[in-house]
């Protein structure tokens, strides 16, 4: 018997699921026959497509355009969306600069959205699942989470950060003997646009992930009960690699060409803003109100 959350009969919500693997995630866990989708994204448009195909199929989804990285919103969302059984936190940005051509707004916007959140969206859900003594949350890391990357002096410590929570959120419920269970995901690049440009020097040994492979072994994941997903498989190397002298470890890093990897990113450069956005100029939207669709 499965150790995990079956989604057959399971409310479900992910953050940043009106396109890339949050889309596919939620359409996946429609065809897993989920009880209902909740659907969360910063687009209006974005969200209410993709509830769209879901009920299409005879699933039920709602939508609701929400700027996870403000806690008003979130909660005025999480009260409409109601109790669920999998929270998938999947929103996140990314800059792609180097450390002072930053600006302060686009290092603010970064770990609103990619670490805080977090704190954000499962303290909201949490108690639910808590007195219920079920449910996952699932946490959509990095690789980068894992080894600093150049070029990400933001995205990869809030990544690391979102890996600093998930592992204590998990010492929590295992020290209070819950069985609400977490997920923590860290995939290499993605190829949703999100990291348009980027490079690999060794694609055998470190792929662009494929969005729907990704998609379907974080779902396969939950249902299992796995604690950790990390891919492609190498990267799980990376912690042994750290008992190496800190100069022989940047040596290995550099050698495999990860700081490197951001030398051509462009981005997405999306028609409409989103929380997956690249460019600092199509994040203004981030205040937008909370909206729900049905």
């Amino acid at each position: 018997m499965k150790r995990g959350t079956q989604i057959a009969g399971a409310r479900v919500l992910i953050t940043r699921a009106g396109s890339g693997i949050g889309r596919l995630m939620a359409l996946d866990s429609a065809a897993r026959g989920a009880a209902e989708i909740l659907i969360w994204d910063l687009s209006e448009e974005r969200g209410q497509s993709v509830r769209d195909e879901i009920v299409a199929t005879g699933s039920h989804a709602r939508s609701f355009a929400v700027n996870v990285g403000d806690s008003d919103q979130v909660a005025a969302a999480a009260e409409e969306s109601g109790p669920v059984d999998v929270v998938i936190n999947c929103a996140g940005i990314v800059t792609g600069k180097k450390l002072l051509e930053t600006d302060e707004d686009a290092i603010r916007r970064v770990y609103d959205v990619n670490t805080l959140a977090l704190y954000w969206v499962t303290r909201a859900f949490l108690p639910g699942m808590l007195k219920r003594d079920r449910g996952t949350i699932v946490t959509i890391s990095s690789a980068a989470g894992l080894t600093g990357v150049a070029r990400q002096t933001d995205y990869s410590a809030s990544k690391f950060a979102a890996v600093g929570f998930t592992e204590s959120l998990r010492a929590e419920l295992r020290a209070d003997g819950s069985n609400v269970r977490t997920l923590l995901v860290c995939p290499f690049y993605i190829n949703t646009g999100m990291f348009e440009g980027v490079t690999t020097e060794f694609p055998r040994l470190l792929p662009i992930l494929e969005e729907t492979e990704v998609a379907d072994k974080v779902i396969d994941s939950v249902e299992s009960g796995r604690e950790q997903l990390v891919m492609p498989p190498f990267v799980r190397l990376v912690p042994g690699v750290r008992l190496l002298p800190t100069r022989v470890f940047d040596q290995v890093m550099d050698f495999l060409g990860v700081n490197k990897t951001m030398d051509h990113f462009t981005g997405r450069r999306p028609v409409t803003a989103g929380p997956d956005t690249a460019s600092p100029a199509s994040e203004r939207n981030d205040a937008d109100p909370v909206r729900v669709r049905r």
